[in-house]
């Protein structure tokens, strides 16, 4: 095969696995999370966590249990591909809505993930995952209003698998990646 044809084919399946992160994230479909990494990948979110991938992913349900939203949007993807590794600076926009005592609160962050993947057997997964924040924005109260007259109606994306889109699609399913 062409190289420059292997490595489209590269670069659109490493872009899938990092979009694919993103849902997994917001919908709280650790399953699929699992199914991301490589069984000995690592992740460092800082101070937050930094170990093995499979231990930050078994804390996910205690993390996650206030964020009533959570939105990743990957915006610039920059790879760099040497045969079956390949490294990558994802810029993402993390939106988060948490619970608190007193009532919710929103953090926005930019930032930007250090990847490193491999291909194993075919497949290209997570071999260490870094996140960066570059900037972010505190509203304490949220700002987020799903009740307004102009949404009114609307179908509600959530967390987990009440999300509607386990309703709606028959190949994007909760726990599988694609």
């Amino acid at each position: 095969m062409d190289a420059r044809l292997q490595a489209l084919l590269d670069r659109a399946e490493i872009t899938a696995l990092v979009h694919a992160y993103c849902n997994a994230a917001d919908r709280h479909d650790h399953d699929k999370m699992r199914a991301l990494y490589h069984d000995d990948a690592t992740d460092d979110h800082g101070a937050f966590f930094k170990g093995l991938a499979m231990e930050f992913i078994d804390s996910l349900p205690a993390i996650q249990e206030p964020m009533l939203i959570l939105h990743h949007n990957v915006t610039t993807v920059n790879i760099a591909l040497d045969g079956d590794y390949a490294e990558g600076e994802i810029y993402v926009l993390a939106f988060h809505q948490v619970r608190t005592e007193a009532q919710p609160v929103d953090l926005l962050i930019g930032g930007r993930y250090f990847d490193k993947y491999e291909r194993r057997d075919g497949v290209w997964k997570f071999k260490h995952r870094a996140v960066v924040a570059d900037w972010a924005t505190f509203n304490d109260p949220s700002t987020v209003c799903l009740t307004h007259p102009m949404i009114e109606g609307s179908h509600i994306g959530r967390p987990g698998p009440g999300d509607p889109s386990y309703g709606f699609f028959r190949l994007l399913r909760r726990g599988q990646q694609l």
